[in-house]
């Protein structure tokens, strides 16, 4: 599933190519014809998004709210001087009215034309997103420092952390050396503050690069002579999807499990299982 790095890009993507224009909109597929009528020939005003959601915002105080789920993609296509006809499912087109720009939705788990008032209560759900200027990581604290949860779910779970996926899960807690299962009430603030500040500088790379890469520059492939990473994913990783491979950092063989559905990887020595020093009584 796309990461909230990716949204982020899609919104500043869509914003620098439509906003301002008035758009054509339409759905070859005729899944989304109704709604897609009553923004067709208005003004995009531009794209946001919030964690793994996106609202695209047009005049009149309408949005549409895309979640992209595990196979959608919304392709952007820039400064054009032909537009292609659509292929697949298309769900959604948007066609900028000098045809210069057009953008194809397929796939996605949510597509809906909604107000305002749905829009903040979407995004009211939210955990803090460590992408947006206006996230308070003190809201995520609150709920990690009381919960027996480990903080591996914890930061997967959009309503405490908006936008983090299992890649970023994997790394930000390698590189603070946290076992995944460590549970969030024996964490530290100093310890979420370090996770917080790391996820929004490698999360803001991401945005930039369009990919995922964790590893610090001395442990580059051309810093440490090895082979790049070969994976659909993408991006220089730590333990993400490296079972059994060797650690970089100290050559352990990287373990995985699952936790609530999903995978989790990490280093038995870099991450050593948490063991509480509190004496009961």
């Amino acid at each position: 599933m796309p990461e909230g790095h990716t949204l982020r890009r899609l919104a500043d993507d869509i914003t620098a190519a439509f906003a301002g224009h008035q758009v054509r909109a339409g759905s070859p597929q005729g899944r989304f014809s109704a709604d897609a009528e009553v923004v067709d020939g208005t003004r995009l005003l531009g794209a946001d998004s919030a964690g793994k959601h996106l609202f695209v915002e047009f005049e009149r105080d309408h949005f549409v709210h895309v979640h992209l789920g595990l196979i959608g993609a919304f392709e952007v296509h820039p400064d054009v001087s032909e537009v292609l006809p659509p292929v697949g499912a298309v769900r959604l087109r948007l066609l900028r009215a000098d045809g210069r720009a057009y953008a194809d939705l397929r796939g996605a788990t949510q597509c809906e034309l909604i107000g305002p008032a749905r829009r903040d209560e979407i995004v009211g759900r939210l955990g803090p997103d460590p992408l947006r200027a206006d996230a308070d990581p003190q809201r995520a604290w609150h709920r990690i420092k009381v919960s027996h949860r480990p903080i591996g779910d914890l930061l997967m779970d959009q309503a405490v952390v908006a936008g983090v996926g299992n890649v970023y899960r994997a790394e930000v807690l390698f590189r603070h050396r946290i076992h995944p299962l460590r549970p969030g009430r024996t964490m530290r603030v100093g310890q979420w503050q370090a996770i917080w500040s790391d996820l929004q500088a490698l999360m803001s790379d991401g945005v930039r690069d369009n990919r995922i890469d964790t590893v610090r520059p001395e442990h580059t492939p051309e810093a440490m002579g090895r082979e790049a990473r070969r994976d659909d994913h993408g991006g220089e990783v730590y333990v993400y999807r490296r079972t059994a491979q060797p650690c970089l950092v100290c050559g352990s063989g990287v373990r995985t499990d699952v936790l609530v559905g999903r995978n989790i990887f990490w280093c038995p020595r870099c991450q050593p299982r948490f063991r509480s020093r509190a004496v009961r009584s």
